[in-house]
């Protein structure tokens, strides 16, 4: 039930885009093609059983790893806050 302004099913809405950007964003980041041998950041060589694991894989699993904690979420707040439906 959705009330003031809003149509009923506009948080469900809400809801549903926010999961489908980030599944979105988690497909784009999903390395396709051809694995490289060596690291495109460190130059260290990318084991076998990696490549095999990851087709298209470009970096070790240290370099990954940094490149993981550098993943920046999106800050969009699709559902508000309760305050400012109280208004």
């Amino acid at each position: 039930m959705a009330g003031g302004w809003s149509r009923d099913g506009a948080v469900q809405d809400q809801i549903d885009d926010s999961v489908n950007d980030a599944v979105a964003g988690a497909r784009a980041r999903i390395p396709r093609g051809e694995s490289a041998q060596w690291c495109d950041d460190c130059g260290e060589d990318i084991p076998r059983k990696r490549r095999d694991a990851l087709p298209g894989v470009r970096t070790c699993v240290a370099c990954q790893a940094v490149r993981d904690k550098a993943v920046i979420h999106s800050a969009i707040n699709r559902r508000g806050s309760k305050d400012s439906q109280l208004r």
